[in-house]
């Protein structure tokens, strides 16, 4: 898979902050989205037990479970068998059933995928405070119970791994998530990395015909260096209704084209 120039450009990020510690009634889970023209990781909190495993129990969902975000996709499938554990501060082990990976994925979409679990794994470790944030975690993969599996028939798993930082998307949403229902106003946070310290927003109310007016826009600073993961947030005062907001990075050379766009769509009550 080809890497697009945003992902050219994210290939400078040389930091991303662990996970801290939650709400322990959501597990982080990472998915896969479009764009621009390439496939990056974006991330959700979804329910889960307090009394199951937070890592295991992140891994079900991602496995088997679907993304909030219609946007959002995995190519894995329900393991038959599926376990975690965790050695010393940042080591941790997930044994998975070979019957999880599918076979129809190109090389790009492979490396995504294997990519989703480091990242899903650690992060739910890391949300529940099972290890060292200050450490940069490592994820061993066996399948069914060994080392050096092919996985999706292109990866070796012949060694622990961490994140890939240059696969995170280059702009996406984290508060609202998608379909929440909120009251105004309502706070948009996310994270983005930009070329020029800032992200181009749009609010659109979405009438029952699922047409969409815009009511609002803007700029917002990110936080950090420009071409390093910062944190962006804004408010938005609202009346009653249901609204799509969108956030992107400005392109100079085409002042009109919204580049790494990443939506969601919530309610005000």
């Amino acid at each position: 898979m080809p890497a697009s120039s945003t992902q050219q450009q994210s290939a400078s990020v040389t930091s991303a902050p662990l996970e801290s510690a939650h709400n322990t009634l959501t597990v982080p889970v990472y998915w896969l989205g479009h764009s621009n023209q390439d496939v990056y990781l974006y991330r959700e909190f979804l329910p889960s037990s307090a009394a199951s495993d937070p890592i295991q129990s992140a891994l079900n969902l991602m496995t088997e479970g679907n993304p909030l975000d219609p946007d959002f996709f995995t190519p894995w499938k329900k393991p038959s068998k599926l376990g975690a554990s965790i050695s010393g501060s940042s080591l941790i082990t997930v044994d998975i059933s070979s019957d999880a990976f599918t076979k129809d994925v190109d090389a790009g979409i492979a490396q995504r995928a294997i990519a989703e679990l480091v990242y899903t794994a650690s992060a739910a470790a890391a949300n529940a405070g099972l290890i060292d944030k200050n450490e940069n975690p490592q994820v061993s993969i066996l399948v069914d119970g060994h080392t050096d599996y092919m996985a999706f028939g292109k990866i070796k798993l012949d060694k622990p791994l961490t994140r890939d930082l240059t696969l995170l998307a280059p702009v996406w949403i984290i508060d609202p998530q998608q379909d929440v229902r909120s009251t105004s106003p309502v706070t948009v946070n996310g994270r983005a990395v930009s070329a020029d310290g800032q992200v181009q927003w749009q609010v659109n109310s979405i009438a029952g015909d699922d047409s969409r007016t815009t009511v609002s826009s803007g700029s917002t600073p990110v936080s950090g260096a420009p071409g390093q993961i910062g944190l962006f947030h804004f408010k938005l005062s609202l009346n009653p209704g249901t609204y799509e907001v969108r956030v992107w990075e400005k392109n100079d050379a085409k002042p009109s084209q919204q580049m790494a766009v990443d939506n969601k769509k919530f309610t005000v009550k």
